[in-house]
């Protein structure tokens, strides 16, 4: 029904669920405060520019109220010559002073746009690597992409808008006191109208747009997930059941929109109505005045006229106000991101040592599921330790906390005798890193993609690692070698490629614990062989966590873990398990036939 709003969106009735926090209001205040600090010199110069052009277009009603005055009083000497002279005059100062104004709204807000971003971006980038890992993808799409957008209209326009408006209006009913106080009146009569209207609509849009900008985002998450996830939907014949999902979704989210479009169908008249009712009452005010004596006709027209002008100021902020609202509820999502606790961790808590154990661990992703338990893991300086076991198992869940991406729900995992998850971040990633089968290469020279690793790197290092992983000869070949642009607009690098470069990064950063999360699965068996056999070399006497479904790799591995239902079934080496005749043995005779 119009006018109802639809049911309070929850994004986790269906098969995603957001965890990233949306701000609340105290949060965002603060960021718009501390934003206005940073700029507060440009906000001055935009007021007082904006005050000079206002004043200038005063100056019309105050000629023109001022020729009606003396044909009232039957002056025939009018000095049009110098009333039109100074008219242009005054446009002339107005038209330069309005493209100042807008000159200056743009910077500012453009000025304004790019601190939102580049704080969005390093709160994001320090974010604790679970928080991320377990965000949605959706959401987080939704806000990178849509809510910056939406934002990006606010910042440019909306909040430099909205000074020129405020100054603007106030200025106008300040001529119109000062020209003639009872036409003040007319104003204040049509206030009611307009508060009536701006408290009925501001009381329901806040909610609206952000049920709106949530349902956009589960819309996004829903069809993100469908097209990553498309060819295990297809082998499940879950086709039917994604499709009924992305309708709910949509349904869900058209709802919303609905719901917005009606409540600003109701404002925008509102609106027209109390402009009407400016003009109308300054008319019967003035004129009533006018008539008793009370009030020249001069200043009744100087006074209808800036009255008239009032119109656009007032539509101004009030049609940006509602910018701000859709605005507010994006900024509140992208400074959500500051009501994440980060790790920030003890930098008095050092590892004496590099052994890494796991003592009596238990963790999960939901609240009352665990996926590891009890698990107990002692892993000396300089082993190489294999992680195997059927999916699901709890295996790269073990390897992120042996990483310190997750803190354990009960237990610890130590490294030096110094529990993780109180290191800062920074000393955990010299000290220990993880690679996964997810790698990224960033737009720009191969070389810039490989000193992320280590910025000091020289080209004989970076050579170096890329010959430890195998790719420099691939390297070679590119136009420019190591200065060749890769990633969108330059050399697509195929994701073994891209693979190869992540363990070339691994190389250069040297950190002497490593978690590999099948780090070599997206190359083919006897590349994948080769290339462990030429990082064995170069990974000696470091300490190594590998996680693999190619039981190769256990077999090179000093230790070998099982785990299944998120516990350590066996450990021991190669031969030991497979004489032992248990979950192991049976994974290795099924690996060879």
């Amino acid at each position: 029904m119009i006018g109802v709003p639809p049911p309070a969106f929850d994004p986790a009735s269906g098969e995603h669920a957001t965890t990233l926090p949306v701000a609340g209001r105290a949060t965002v205040r603060g960021y718009v405060r501390e934003l206005m600090r940073r700029h507060r010199k440009a906000f001055v110069v935009l007021v007082a520019v904006n005050s000079i052009a206002v004043i200038a277009s005063m100056v019309g009603p105050y000629l023109l109220g001022r020729v009606v005055q003396d044909l009232a009083d039957g002056n025939r000497e009018l000095h049009l010559g110098r009333t039109v002279l100074v008219f242009a005059l005054a446009l002339a100062v107005q038209a330069f002073f309005v493209r100042l104004v807008r000159l200056r709204g743009a910077m500012l807000g453009e000025r304004m746009l790019a601190d939102l971003r580049e704080d969005f971006l390093v709160r994001a980038v320090g974010l604790p690597p679970g928080v991320l890992e377990r965000a949605g993808t959706g959401d987080l799409l939704a806000r990178i992409n849509t809510d910056v957008d939406r934002l990006s209209k606010a910042m440019r326009e909306a909040v430099p808008q909205m000074a020129i408006g405020v100054v603007w209006a106030g200025l106008l009913l300040a001529g119109i006191v000062l020209t003639a106080p009872p036409l003040g009146l007319g104003v204040l009569l049509a206030a009611p109208v307009l508060l009536v209207a701006c408290r009925w609509y501001f009381r329901r849009a806040p909610a609206g747009y952000r049920s709106e900008a949530a349902g956009y985002a589960a819309v996004a998450a829903a069809l993100a997930e469908t097209v990553d996830a498309g060819r295990t939907i297809e082998a499940h014949r879950l086709q039917r059941r994604r499709v009924a999902l992305s309708d709910l979704r949509v349904k869900q989210w058209t709802a919303w929109e609905r719901y917005t479009l009606w409540l600003r169908s109701v404002l925008i008249p509102a609106i027209n109505v109390y402009h009407a009712l400016i003009l109308c009452g300054v008319l019967l005010i003035g004129g009533s005045f006018v008539l008793q004596g009370w009030l020249s006709v001069g200043r009744l027209t100087t006074g209808a006229l800036l009255a008239q002008m009032m119109a656009e100021p007032v539509g101004m902020i009030l049609r940006w106000l509602d910018e701000l609202q859709v605005a507010q509820v994006s900024l509140a999502r992208l400074v959500g991101l500051r009501e994440v606790e980060a790790e920030e961790g003890d930098p008095a808590v050092r590892p004496q040592g590099r052994d890494l154990a796991a003592e009596q661990v238990s963790f999960g992703y939901l609240a009352g599921t665990d996926v590891l338990h009890e698990v107990t893991l002692r892993v000396p300086p300089g082993t190489r330790v294999a992680l195997v076991g059927p999916s699901g198992a709890g295996k790269s869940t073990l390897g992120r906390l042996l990483a310190g991406i997750y803190a354990p729900r009960k237990g610890e995992v130590t490294l030096g005798g110094a529990e993780l998850s109180r290191m800062t971040a920074e000393r955990v990633r010299r000290q220990v890193a993880l690679v996964n089968q997810e790698h990224h290469v960033f737009v720009g020279p191969l070389r810039d993609n490989l000193l992320l690793a280590r910025t000091d790197a020289t080209d004989a290092e970076l050579w170096a690692a890329l010959a430890a992983v195998d790719a420099d000869q691939w390297v070679r070949a590119l136009p420019g070698g190591l200065d060749c642009e890769v990633g969108s607009g330059g050399v697509s690098v195929s994701p073994a490629q891209a693979q190869q470069l992540a363990l070339a990064r691994l190389v250069l950063a040297d950190p002497h614990t490593l978690v590999l999360d099948e780090a070599t699965s997206l190359l083919d068996p006897r590349a994948a062989r080769h290339l462990e056999r030429s990082l064995g070399r170069v990974l000696e006497g470091r300490t190594v966590i590998a996680i693999a479904h190619r039981l190769h790799t256990a077999h090179d591995a000093d230790v070998i873990a099982v785990v299944e239902d998120g516990r350590i079934s066996e450990l021991g080496g190669h031969e030991e398990l497979v004489a032992a005749g248990g979950a192991y043995a049976a994974l290795w005779r099924s690996w060879h036939g």
